[in-house]
């Protein structure tokens, strides 16, 4: 009886310390979203004299209006759209183009690339700029959205492991079964190995979404034009040396999640199944 009461509260404090460890970093990752909520709706005076973490007095809803018209959000929101389907579209089909080459045919050389693009996620991308931006001013895609979408939509190493793992997992049965009935090697990559590669495909797409959504380096560095801007960076239009405007970059924090949000609720089904079944494979 003494072993069962010992075993019963060993797993009870174990439960306990898993909820516990579960709702503090709940707690401290959902902290700076209220302050920034908070935030949103406080004037320049309110937010100058109370905490950031007090609810305003009066909740003022016109931030959300002027931070939408000042940092041409509309604009923004629509040239992240056109970065974001076509950064997404072509990243997945080169990378798993690349990946279908280098996990179905066996050639000198296969594992020495391998290797390079395993080291070249190691290499800082701040450090490359200097670079990059030589090679971009020489081809006149600076200031462009054309230009900084095809640099984004770069080689993308992760994505590349992603598709190769899944690829493992696909039988070369399938493809010689094709090559038997007629099917060139881009029919079989195109109408047999694409279609299985969706739970891959939905990982990278998330992946890679994520990290092009919230993209303010390179942005910021090649979209100087206002009418090019994206979400990223149209939010700073209330930084300067005269001093920040936090009530209506929070706004314009806010409304910046919200299509985030959208996409994520109506897609939560297809997006853990990908994470799921796509990320890891082997």
């Amino acid at each position: 009886m003494t072993l069962d009461k010992t075993a019963k509260v060993k797993v009870i404090m174990i439960e306990f310390l898993k909820y516990f460890i579960l709702c503090f970093f709940a707690f401290w990752t959902l902290v700076p979203l209220f302050s920034c909520l908070v935030t949103a709706f406080k004037n320049v005076e309110e937010y100058q004299s109370t905490s950031v973490m007090m609810f305003p007095r009066h909740w003022n809803l016109k931030n959300f209006s002027e931070a939408f018209k000042l940092a041409h959000m509309g604009r923004a929101f629509l040239n992240s759209a056109i970065v974001l389907v076509s950064v997404l579209a072509g990243s997945i089909i080169i990378s798993s183009q690349l990946a279908f080459v280098l996990n179905r045919f066996k050639f000198p050389g296969n594992g020495l690339i391998r290797k390079l693009f395993l080291f070249a996620t190691l290499l800082p991308g701040v450090a490359m700029q200097v670079a990059v931006y030589s090679i971009m001013g020489k081809l006149g895609l600076i200031n462009h959205l054309y230009g900084y979408i095809i640099m984004m939509m770069g080689t993308d190493v992760i994505s590349i492991y992603i598709f190769i793992q899944f690829m493992e997992n696909i039988s070369l049965s399938l493809d010689e079964s094709a090559i038997i009935d007629g099917a060139n090697y881009f029919t079989i990559y195109w109408k047999i190995i694409l279609p299985l590669l969706k739970p891959a495909t939905i990982t990278s797409m998330i992946l890679k979404g994520v990290s092009c959504y919230n993209e303010y380096y390179c942005a910021n560095l090649y979209l100087q034009n206002v009418n090019i801007r994206t979400v990223a960076i149209s939010l700073y239009t209330f930084t300067g040396p005269l001093g920040n405007q936090y009530n209506l970059i929070c706004a314009g924090v806010i409304i910046s999640i919200i299509p985030a949000l959208i996409i994520f609720l109506l897609c939560q089904k297809h997006i853990y199944n990908g994470i799921t079944n796509g990320a890891v494979k082997g």
